[in-house]
C-alpha cells in the first residue's frame, strides 16, 4: 500500500511539473521543465550524500571508534543480505539519525553522539535497521527525486510570480487576451498553490516511506517494541530542543524530525508521521510477529 502510494505520488509531483511548464510556456516550456528536473535529479543523485554528511559535520568511524554502533550496522547489514554501508557519527548531544547514499553500494549510516547515549543496544538496532531499510527500499533516492521536483515547482511558481508583478505570466499577449480576467485568476492559482500542493505531495511520500521503514526495521530485528520504545525517547528530546543545522530540506532524512515544535501547523507540514502513529504500528507488528 505504501509502494503503491509512492508511486502515485511521484507520479502527480511530476504530473504537475510538466502542466506548470505547458501553462506558463506550452509544449516548449513543459519540455524545458522536464530537461532542467532530469538535470537537477543527475546532481542530486551523484552529490546529495557527500552535501548532507558534511552539512551535519558527520564523520566517518570504524569499529576502533564506534565498537557498538559499527557491530551493530554490520550485524544488520550481513542479516538483511545488504553492503555494508559506511558508518559515520555526528558530535551533538541532540540524538538522531539518517540514511543516505545513491544506492545500498553506496550508502552511509549516520548517528549522533546524544542517541548512542541515550538508548540501550536493543533500542540502537531498531534505529538502524529502520535506517538500513531506508538504504535497501531505496528510500534516499526517491526522497531526493521528490525533493528536488517540489523544488523545481516551487521555483517556477517563484519566477511566475515576479513576472506577474512586471506584466507577464510567460504566455503570449493573444493568449492573455484570449483568456482575460480567467488567464491572470488561473495563473495567480498556479503561483500560490502549485508549491504547497507540491510540498504536500512530498510530506505525504515521506510519512508513507517511514512507515515501510519503521516496519522492515521491526521484521528486520524482529523486536519492534525495542524500535517503538526508541521513537518515543527521540520524541521526547525533539520537543525540546532542534538538531544544531537542520533545516526543512534535509527533515525528512531523519528517523524523527529535527525541527522543533509540536503545534498542529507544525504537525500538518510536518515529514513524519506522528511518533504515536508509528507506535501503534509498530505494536500491530510485534503481535503478527508473535512478540
Amino acid at each position: 500500500m505504501n509502494r503503491m502510494k509512492t508511486v502515485l505520488l511521484l507520479a502527480t509531483l511530476t504530473g504537475m511539473l510538466l502542466a506548470i511548464g505547458n501553462w506558463f510556456g506550452g509544449r516548449g516550456g513543459m519540455m524545458i521543465m522536464f530537461l532542467v528536473s532530469v538535470a537537477m535529479n543527475f546532481g542530486s543523485y551523484w552529490f546529495s550524500d557527500k552535501i548532507v554528511l558534511n552539512m551535519y559535520g558527520a564523520r566517518e568511524v570504524t569499529v576502533r571508534e564506534a565498537p557498538e554502533l559499527y557491530e551493530i550496522v554490520v550485524k544488520l547489514a550481513r542479516k538483511a543480505k545488504m553492503p555494508m554501508p559506511k558508518v559515520y557519527i555526528m558530535e551533538t548531544e541532540m540524538p538522531n539519525a539518517f540514511a543516505t547514499g545513491r544506492d545500498p553500494e553506496h550508502a552511509a549510516v549516520a548517528a549522533t553522539t546524544g542517541i548512542l547515549r541515550i538508548l540501550n543496544r536493543e533500542e540502537l538496532e531498531g534505529v538502524m535497521a529502520h535506517e538500513l531499510a531506508h538504504v535497501k527500499n531505496r528510500d534516499t533516492l526517491i526522497s531526493t527525486i521528490v525533493a528536488t521536483l517540489a523544488g523545481v515547482i516551487s521555483m517556477i511558481a517563484n519566477m511566475a510570480q515576479w513576472a506577474a508583478m512586471f506584466g507577464g505570466f510567460g504566455r503570449s499577449n493573444d493568449e492573455e487576451q484570449e483568456g482575460g480576467a480567467g488567464g491572470i485568476i488561473g495563473s495567480m492559482l498556479l503561483i500560490v498553490l502549485a508549491p504547497l500542493t507540491a510540498t504536500l505531495i512530498q510530506l505525504g511520500i515521506s510519512r508513507s516511506r517511514e512507515f515501510l521503514a519503521d516496519e522492515s526495521g521491526g521484521e528486520l530485528t524482529g523486536k519492534p517494541q525495542a524500535l517503538a520504545s526508541a521513537l518515543e525517547k527521540l520524541e521526547y528530546y525533539a520537543k525540546h530542543q532542534a538538531l544544531p543545522a537542520a533545516t526543512p530540506a534535509t527533515a525528512h532524512m531523519f528517523i524523527v524530525n529535527p525541527l522543533k515544535g509540536g503545534d498542529w501547523l507544525v504537525g500538518l507540514f510536518s515529514t513524519h508521521p506522528t511518533t504515536a502513529q508509528r507506535v501503534a504500528k509498530l505494536q500491530e507488528l510485534a503481535q503478527r510477529l508473535g512478540r
